[in-house]
């Protein structure tokens, strides 16, 4: 028979509530027996005039050693049955009692959340039955309820609204998701759901979510500092959702069973994540997490910042449309670090952005990251669903094999476990086995013996769009990827240069812009400089266009040819615009014009209309593998009665170029625009 029960509960808060549901299944085990809760001052709201507990007893770590003989003596007259303590104490182990928690008792290693720890080290105890937590020892007084309700009453926040949590805060600064990402995804919220939001914390992070609430200019409730612990219990009863740091926040509604999402950085979402049924712990698996240390010792905190307000958001989004949230099948591999290899051109790179999203959305929680070429950076930085951008220079500072085998040592201190090599070349799949990536997977050409998993190439043959070659890699991975939506990242500075730009060149918003490029890497993909500008001419007087050429460095005689023949006025970019700031320009175009060649795919990636004029015949070249992908882009195409395409060494002074008219241009215009 227990009568009496002594429990021992841990100091901080969050500590206390994942003690609870112990406190729970002795209640219920034990339903005649008067517990006695011995605690620290922090948690001590939680079980002072909890009318499950009988007694409280404050305990201080820093009690001399005649207090705490003062305090043995009082407890052993008690004459406890059961003593369950999860602090492992000294008065644990000495007191006298019929059963008690052993400090030695061995845990399985598959139990690793410390809510479960807590409630196997009473399991043997009495042959205690192991429930479905109750949640029912974390007390409210109608008092709580009552201040509560009246809050959210005054603040126009009805019964019937959706209402988010947001807890930015933590009593350690290294488990602090910067406030700015909750503001940002504040922003993002407000803009998909109606939901109310309200800020909570105590009174260190008064200053944090003034800061959320000045920058987001939304109404949001802030709550830091006002409530007490009972109260936020009340509120978060509420609640639909709470956003969170690893806090005693988190562990309080996933004790009462609230959607948790939680951002985890230095510490171990296995041992101290959320525990709601439904809930989410949002990370990036760099190598050096959890290090669960109380400073980070590379002075970065990547961990935390490497967490997008877009990786929080689609969680969210998950919880709040009543999704299912992703999981791990049975068997299947669980990629903690991939890195995505494309070192060609920035087309190319553009028709793998899809292959990011499809890993994103398959492993949220991966370091993603991808290596292209210097030239590409613009294409892929500020992508939301990559981690990081690697700059693989081999025509520069990784020329030599010395540099690319340092380069490789790089690499390999990242600790990716899957490498996925989109286009085949040497050098990538030689720097991917020299930095040991277990898994790479790629085609099987050029060196393909140094993957583990090769694919049949077939890309010469031409027989699909190079955007599907590249999905074709995720089919390996089981992965079937439903958007093939290309992503070109608009940058702010980019956006600032292009107004700075209109300013000079006096271009208001109602002006209707034309982008022509008349370039391209090969001769053998360049349409007759005269022929682009007698076609911008004609567009020009028939849609009143305002006309801009745009080129690369190398280019500029090709540019300066066509603006050389152009009547109409004509601003000549050539060489003067980044990768990022022609994707601000073409934005603002009504249409673009250009040979087969990297920005054609900028433009269909960011919606404008794009008329791509192609000459090769071959297959593996041809309009089929790399023409535009966007809804209402043209592709302008003939047939020069070739048997073979001898590219750029033609031989009929590029026929199938020339076939293609000045009228069949602005035919194709007419059709867009008409």
């Amino acid at each position: 028979m227990v009568n009496k029960i002594l429990f021992i509960s841990l100091s901080n808060i969050g500590d206390a509530l994942l003690s609870l549901p112990v406190l729970d299944h002795l209640r219920v085990n034990f339903p005649a027996a008067q517990i006695t809760v011995l605690a620290g001052e922090r948690p001590r709201e939680i079980f002072e005039a909890n009318p499950s507990v009988h007694r409280f007893i404050l305990f201080d770590k820093k009690n001399t050693a005649g207090k705490n003989i003062k305090l043995f003596n009082c407890l052993r007259k008690e004459k406890f049955d059961l003593i369950v303590d999860l602090r492992n104490s000294f008065l644990g182990a000495i007191l006298p009692a019929r059963y008690r928690t052993s400090a030695f008792l061995k845990i399985p290693a598959h139990l690793k959340h410390m809510k479960d720890r807590h409630l196997y080290r009473i399991k043997d105890i009495t042959k205690i039955n192991i429930l479905p937590v109750l949640a029912k020892s974390l007390y409210c007084a109608p008092e709580d309820n009552e201040r509560m309700e009246r809050l959210l009453k005054e603040n126009n926040i009805g019964k019937d609204d959706r209402i988010v949590v947001l807890s930015p805060g933590s009593r350690s600064h290294t488990k602090r998701w910067p406030k700015e990402r909750f503001a940002e995804l504040v922003k993002k919220l407000r803009e998909e759901f109606p939901v109310k939001i309200i800020l909570i914390g105590d009174r260190e992070d008064v200053e944090n979510n003034k800061y959320i609430t000045k920058d987001t200019g939304l109404p949001i409730l802030d709550l830091s500092g006002k409530t007490t612990l009972r109260e936020l219990a009340c509120l978060l009863r509420k609640a639909s959702l709470l956003i969170t740091n690893d806090s005693a926040n988190l562990h309080m509604a996933s004790y009462l069973d609230i959607p948790v999402i939680a951002i985890f950085g230095i510490t171990d979402d296995e041992k101290y994540g959320p525990w709601s049924k439904v809930s989410y712990a949002v990370k990036k698996e760099i190598p050096c997490r959890p290090c669960q240390k109380p400073q980070c010792k590379f002075g970065t905190l990547e961990c935390m910042s490497l967490v997008k307000a877009d990786d929080v958001f689609r969680a969210a989004k998950v919880i709040l449309t009543g999704c299912a949230l992703p999981f791990k099948a049975r068997g299947e591999q669980d990629f903690k670090r991939i890195l995505i290899a494309r070192t060609d051109r920035i087309g190319d790179v553009l028709l793998s952005t899809p292959v990011i999203k499809a890993l994103r959305d398959k492993y949220p929680q991966a370091y993603i990251a991808m290596m292209v070429s210097p030239y590409a950076k613009d294409i892929v930085e500020g992508n939301p669903y990559l981690d990081k951008v690697i700059i693989y220079d081999k025509d520069g500072a990784h020329k030599s094999w010395l540099n690319s085998l340092r380069f490789a040592q790089g690499l390999k201190k990242k600790k990716f476990d899957l490498a996925l090599i989109l286009h085949p070349v040497n050098r990538a799949h030689l720097v991917s086995f020299l930095a040991g990536i277990p898994k790479r997977i790629g085609y099987d050409r050029k060196l393909g013996f140094l993957l583990t998993d090769r694919i049949r190439h077939t890309k010469q043959l031409g027989e699909k769009h190079e955007l599907e070659y590249n999905l074709d890699l995720l089919k390996y991975l089981d992965i079937d990827a439903q958007e093939k939506d290309l992503y070109m990242p608009i940058k702010p500075e980019s956006e600032k240069w292009v107004k700075e730009l209109f300013k000079q060149e006096n271009i208001h918003e109602a002006d209707r812009l034309l982008a022509i490029h008349p370039a391209a890497s090969c001769p053998s993909k360049i349409w007759p400089p005269e022929r682009f500008a007698q076609a911008a001419d004609k567009l020009a007087q028939s849609y009143g266009f305002k006309v801009f050429i745009v080129a690369g460095p190398k280019d500029l005689k090709a540019a300066e040819a066509v603006a050389k023949q152009m009547r109409s006025g004509v601003i000549n970019l050539a060489g003067k615009t980044s990768v990022s700031q022609l994707a601000s320009l073409l934005k603002r175009c009504a249409l673009f014009i250009s040979n087969d060649s990297g920005p054609v795919h900028i433009a269909s990636a960011i919606g404008t209309p794009v008329i791509s004029i192609f000459g090769r015949n071959q297959a593996g070249l041809s309009p089929r593998r790399w023409g535009p992908v966007g809804l209402k882009d043209k592709i302008l195409h003939k047939e020069a009665g070739c048997i073979e395409c001898l590219a750029h060494n033609c031989q009929k002074q590029f026929a199938c170029l020339k076939a293609i008219t000045v009228e069949d241009v602005v035919s194709a215009v007419d059709t867009i625009l008409k």
